[in-house]
């Protein structure tokens, strides 16, 4: 069959006589903030279901957008930085219970307190942790309907990181999401719709300069994300992957606020994030990208993997040269 024109695609025309094309008002795949409209040359009228299209980059299925006014959502990583501004902007949108977990209890009261959200002392790196936080969370609100997977660290330094440390950062920023899909999938799927939020990173579409367990960690996320919208998309199951590039948070810019490195002139504030996100869901976007420019660095990753590596290392190698490390 011949392929769409770039007129047929702007102007959204299905082609008459050809059901092969198949038209979905989404914005589709890892191009959901360029484009209008997106078709899918589906082999098989198996990926068309009562109206929705099922497509690659592991989207959600596309139905009704979620609003978050009345709904109870979880927030791990709650007590601070990206975490923090999401409950903040939950709020703002009528959200019926907001539960702020963190490894920081006192951090995390003090959200809930200023959210009117209820704080849960978590170790998202501790599965029995994480199913109390459920366990938790239904018992005062009853069904989760968006579980924030937020709480993340970074590690500094390449393969002479010893292995407690690549343990700690696996558990943190890999298993953590796994642990809250064991924990809150179940009673997803017998409602027949659930919404997973995971804060991977630019990392995870790029990579990281100076932390190797940074960079194989947040692809790791990235493709646990994916996994769980191919598998469950078809079940009711909604899932968004955050990939930020710098924001303006103590990871980033350290404990005093003052550390300089090469993403704090592009970065973006948590609120900002918060902002993103909530267009996101509400759209529900697979890749949320508060920072476009990622969505076309990830472009030339895919279109010219030696070339993009050659790029970065002559981003290495400036960056140490202005930065040190």
């Amino acid at each position: 069959s011949a392929p769409l024109s770039r007129g047929q695609r702007s102007a959204g025309i299905k082609l008459a006589g050809n059901p092969r094309y198949i038209m979905s008002p989404r914005i589709i795949g890892a191009y959901n903030n360029r484009c209008d409209m997106a078709f899918q040359a589906a082999e098989d009228t198996s990926l068309v279901d009562d109206g929705r299209l099922f497509v690659s980059f592991g989207l959600p299925w596309l139905g009704t957008n979620v609003k978050l006014q009345g709904k109870v959502v979880v927030v791990t990583g709650g007590a601070t930085g990206i975490g923090a501004a999401l409950c903040r902007r939950f709020k703002q949108e009528g959200a019926r219970g907001i539960v702020v977990a963190d490894i920081d209890g006192d951090g995390a009261g003090a959200v809930a307190h200023e959210t009117g959200g209820l704080a849960v002392t978590t170790d998202v790196a501790v599965e029995a942790d994480v199913i109390r936080l459920v366990e938790t969370s239904t018992a005062q609100y009853g069904s989760i309907d968006l579980f924030c997977s937020n709480a993340g660290i970074i590690v500094p330094g390449g393969v002479e990181t010893p292995d407690e440390q690549w343990q700690r950062v696996w558990e943190v920023n890999v298993l953590a999401h796994v642990y809250a899909a064991r924990a809150v999938l179940p009673a997803m799927l017998s409602r027949g719709e659930g919404y997973f939020l995971h804060t991977a990173s630019a990392a995870g579409l790029l990579s990281q300069i100076g932390s190797a367990t940074y960079a194989v960690s947040k692809h790791a996320a990235v493709a646990f994300a994916e996994w769980l919208a191919i598998t469950h998309g078809g079940q009711g199951i909604r899932v968004s992957c955050l990939c930020p590039q710098g924001v303006r948070t103590k990871m980033l810019l350290g404990e005093h606020g003052d550390r300089q490195t090469f993403l704090t002139a592009g970065s973006v504030s948590a609120e900002e994030v918060a902002e993103a996100v909530v267009k996101g869901i509400d759209a529900e976007h697979f890749l949320i990208l508060p920072h476009p420019e990622v969505l076309e660095y990830f472009r030339r990753k895919a279109n010219d993997y030696d070339r993009w590596i050659g790029g970065m290392r002559r981003l290495q190698a400036k960056v140490k040269a202005e930065f040190g490390g």
